[in-house]
C-alpha cells in the first residue's frame, strides 16, 4: 500500500503560507480564539476529494486537493483590503507553482479562485481556493 502524502502536502503549503500570517490565523483543529476587536483574520481548511488512480497495479495514486484560505475582515471597512489579500494569495500560488516536502511535490495546476466577498455577521469574507495535486509512488 502506498503512503499517505496529505500530511506532507498540508506540511509544504505551511512552510510556503508563513508570509502570509501578518495576521491571525487559524489552522485546522488548532486552539483558535477569533478577535473580537474588529481585527481581521483567516482560516485555512485542506478539502480532499477522493484520490484518483491513473494506472493500474503498480500502487501509484493522485492526490487532489484545494487549500481553503477563508478570510475574514470587519464589516464597514471596504473591501479593499480583503481583495488585496485574496489577489496577492492568487499571484503567489500561481498555476505551475510546485511545493516540495519530504519528496513530495505538489504542484498547483490552475489558477486559484478568488471569491465574491460578502457579509456573514459582523465580518466581510472572502474564500480564496488553491486547487493542488500531488502523485505518489
Amino acid at each position: 500500500m502506498t503512503r499517505d502524502i496529505r500530511p506532507d502536502i498540508k506540511a509544504a503549503f505551511e512552510l510556503d503560507f508563513t508570509p502570509f500570517e501578518n495576521i491571525a490565523t487559524e489552522r485546522e483543529n488548532d486552539d483558535f480564539e477569533v478577535p473580537t476587536d474588529g481585527s481581521p483574520y483567516q482560516s485555512i481548511f485542506f478539502l480532499w476529494p477522493r484520490p484518483e488512480n491513473p494506472t493500474m497495479g503498480d500502487g501509484h495514486y493522485r492526490q487532489r486537493g484545494i487549500m481553503q484560505v477563508t478570510l475574514q475582515y470587519p464589516v464597514g471597512e471596504g473591501s479593499g483590503d480583503a481583495d488585496k489579500r485574496g489577489g496577492d494569495l492568487r499571484e503567489h500560488y500561481s498555476r505551475g507553482l510546485s511545493l516540495t516536502r519530504n519528496g513530495v511535490t505538489t504542484v498547483i495546476d490552475e489558477t486559484p479562485e478568488v471569491g465574491s466577498g460578502s457579509k456573514q455577521g459582523d465580518r466581510y469574507v472572502v474564500v480564496v481556493r488553491v486547487r493542488f495535486y500531488a502523485d505518489a509512488f
